[in-house]
């Protein structure tokens, strides 16, 4: 049994992790510069450790990246390719957060330039990082038809059309306005506010905040946010 173990051969396992903020009007991803080739970036990874579970290994990293803990992270895809990696083999294991980016303040801005992109405008990506991206949004727009998971880039409080603009961001399109609304309220996820934004319109939008109870109960039920969101593709 032990000669068996010494006869394979050893390979690296990487964390990388999609990380998507919203901004208020885009959905944004966190990408780090790289050195490796010019204008060349990479998502923010790091290695698994010996002591460590994926889980763990996945929430330290994230956290020695950007300082931030209790943040949504979900195992996404394993990416194995032989070639994937020109400089020795490695195997990725990618995970996808969701972050608010007002909470975000990053130690590696100088560093390594850390910076947020636009998910629709990305520049040239590291390896094979173009498609966990790409994988990552795709299972976003099908946990946010299903599940109450946007709340997590949001603002403690915030407007219905605030919220809208999220949607309409994950999902690169605009829902239409009287629907939008009717739909997510008739959730009973959110508790209305006696305050108003002010300065975007005479009236004013009241604010809203999610309540955690049933938000609990229910990040697991499916509440179809948006029916069929294939079709919008």
């Amino acid at each position: 049994m032990v000669e068996q173990y010494k006869q394979q051969q050893p390979y690296l396992l990487a964390l990388d992790s999609i990380i998507f903020g919203f901004d208020g009007e885009s959905l944004n991803v966190l990408l780090v510069k790289r050195g490796l080739e010019k204008e060349t970036w990479s998502l923010m990874g790091g290695w698994l450790q010996p002591n460590e579970s994926l889980e763990q290994a996945a929430a330290r990293i994230l956290f020695e990246l950007t300082d931030l803990t209790n943040v949504y992270l979900e195992q996404l895809h394993t990416f194995g390719d032989p070639h994937r990696d020109p400089i020795v083999r490695t195997v990725s294991v990618a995970y996808f957060a969701l972050v608010k980016v007002a909470d975000y303040t990053s130690k590696l801005s100088e560093t390594f330039q850390a910076r947020w992109f636009s998910l629709y405008d990305l520049p040239p990506l590291l390896f094979d990082h173009a498609d966990m991206v790409s994988l990552a949004i795709k299972h976003l727009r099908y946990k946010a038809s299903q599940h109450p998971i946007g709340f997590e880039l949001l603002p403690e409080k915030f407007t219905i059309p605030q919220l809208k603009k999220l949607y309409d961001a994950i999902y690169n399109t605009e829902f239409d306005k009287r629907n939008f609304s009717r739909k997510i309220l008739s959730t009973n996820l959110l508790i209305k506010l006696d305050e108003k934004q002010k300065g975007f319109s005479k009236r004013g939008a009241y604010f809203y905040q999610v309540d955690m109870a049933k938000y609990q109960q229910l990040t697991h039920s499916f509440l179809n946010f948006i029916p069929n969101p294939d079709t919008l593709f």
